[in-house]
């Protein structure tokens, strides 16, 4: 990382520390980039607009889909199911959350 890419971490960084949402805070602890970041959200735009349309959508597919956008995290679901759980307390794709986890028993009594 050079010192221009290194400052921009660093700014994007204190805006999450700045938001202090749980989920800013996430990224903030597992040193997201601002790239990541926009990545993570465009994803949960595209599952939001899968639900939209009516489409059936996976914990797999959301899934495989964040470890190729933060590749340190690869086969670390409960970092996935964080991402969109947190999202979804934020009031952000709050609909992504429930159709991705909510059949699983671990989620019964917090998913409607």
């Amino acid at each position: 990382m050079n010192f221009e890419e290194r400052i921009a971490q660093l700014e994007f960084q204190v805006e999450l520390l700045f938001n202090n949402t749980e989920i800013d805070r996430l990224f903030f602890e597992t040193k997201i980039t601002r790239e990541q970041y926009r990545a993570i959200m465009d994803l949960m735009d595209k599952f939001r607009s899968k639900l939209d349309a009516g489409e059936s959508v996976h914990h797999y597919d959301f899934e495989h889909a964040i470890y190729a956008i933060v590749p340190a995290y690869n086969g670390d679901y409960h970092f996935c199911e964080s991402i969109a759980k947190l999202f979804a307390a934020n009031h952000q794709w709050d609909e992504v959350f429930p159709a991705l986890y909510g059949d699983m028993p671990k989620y019964s009594k917090i998913v409607k």
